[in-house]
């Protein structure tokens, strides 16, 4: 029986446990590698990953064991996803990564990985680290020959749970029934079918497949939920688990920027529901001036924050007094993310 979940997933058993994680937004994504040897048409990683050595924790790029730490204490993280890129093209790096995690945050912190590399030595080599889950990530031409992979050794030499991950790609209906057959016959624990999106690395793959978008609100392309559908209902002994795109945003990402938000607000900033932060803006070259006549106003010292060219001052104290300053203010709503993405600036005079 095939049951919704929120913002149009569908499961018809269990869904993986590093999943469980994400819908809590306490997983944090860190991309050990954008190197990747595979070629996927379909790959959606960003031009300033894609291709490129190098290692993101959630949306901030760090070069350090220390900033990694950090980003995982700010959402106060349950688990780690590790991806790519393919994880497995620096394999040390990523056997550090996930004993590094482990030592730090101990044996409960759950970690899965991403890969398209099928190597029953390397699988065997995570295991030993502390990887709990893997992910296995075949092309679209292997789909219909699993069999001549490593995938049923993996399942029964190691002790980790073992999932297939793959795009619901429109007009593969048959190629990924024979995966997720051979897959449930092998005794693949989960198969989980991810809603095609287009972004701005893949977007060739739209006219040259002739993809249409699924709407004007979301990258999805359309027909990837009607194909996932229809190989779930074909597929119905398999555990089977397909993640919208609007429940990346609207669930996963959501909760850990919530999560995120909680932990690094300051007295002078407010949380949205949706978990961005609302700041409030005085702009001006002479701060201590500013700040000079903040104070005269009755504002108090932990209700703003002197920055280079302007200082923050809480949102609801900003809206009450900006009238009568003759600084330029604004309201800013912002991702609390490393990068500190502006979702709108309101200007208040």
């Amino acid at each position: 029986m095939i049951k919704r979940l929120e913002c149009g997933s569908l499961c018809n058993g269990d869904v993986a446990v590093g999943c469980e994680h994400c819908m809590q937004g306490s997983k944090m994504v860190l991309l050990v590698t954008g190197k990747c040897g595979w070629g996927c048409f379909y790959c959606p990683v960003s031009f300033e990953k894609k291709g490129l050595d190098v290692i993101y924790a959630n949306e901030g790029r760090v070069t350090t064991d220390e900033e990694i730490i950090a980003e995982a204490e700010s959402i106060d993280a349950t688990g780690t996803g590790i991806t790519g890129g393919d994880p497995l093209c620096v394999m040390e790096r990523t056997l550090h990564m996930i004993r590094m995690l482990k030592e730090r945050f101990g044996p409960e912190h759950h970690i899965h990985l991403y890969t398209a590399t099928i190597d029953l030595e390397k699988a065997l080599q995570l295991e030993e680290a502390g990887l709990d889950e893997i992910r296995f990530h075949p092309p679209v031409d292997m789909w219909d020959h699993m069999q001549d992979t490593a995938l049923s050794e993996i399942v029964t030499t190691t002790g980790m749970d073992v999932g297939i991950e793959v795009p619901a790609i429109p007009n593969t209906e048959d190629r990924l029934v024979s995966l997720v057959e051979y897959a449930n016959s092998v005794g693949v624990k989960f198969i989980n079918l991810n809603e095609l999106e287009f972004s701005e690395s893949n977007w060739n793959m739209m006219e040259s497949n002739m993809f249409e978008v699924k709407d004007e609100v979301s990258s999805a392309v359309l027909g990837s939920e009607e194909t996932a559908v229809k190989v779930m209902k074909k597929c119905k002994k398999a555990n089977i688990h397909f993640c919208a795109s609007a429940f990346k945003d609207g669930v996963q990402l959501r909760n850990r920027l919530i999560r995120r938000a909680e932990h690094i607000c300051t007295d002078y900033q407010a949380i949205t529901d949706d978990g961005t932060l609302i700041r409030g803006f005085l702009y001006t070259d002479d701060t201590l001036a500013a700040s000079s006549i903040l104070r005269d106003m009755g504002v108090e010292e932990d209700m703003f924050s002197i920055q280079e060219n302007r200082i923050e001052v809480a949102p609801w104290i900003l809206e009450d007094i900006a009238e009568d300053l003759k600084y330029k203010c604004y309201i800013s709503e912002q991702y609390p993310t490393a990068d500190g993405l502006e979702v709108e600036r309101t200007p208040l005079n």
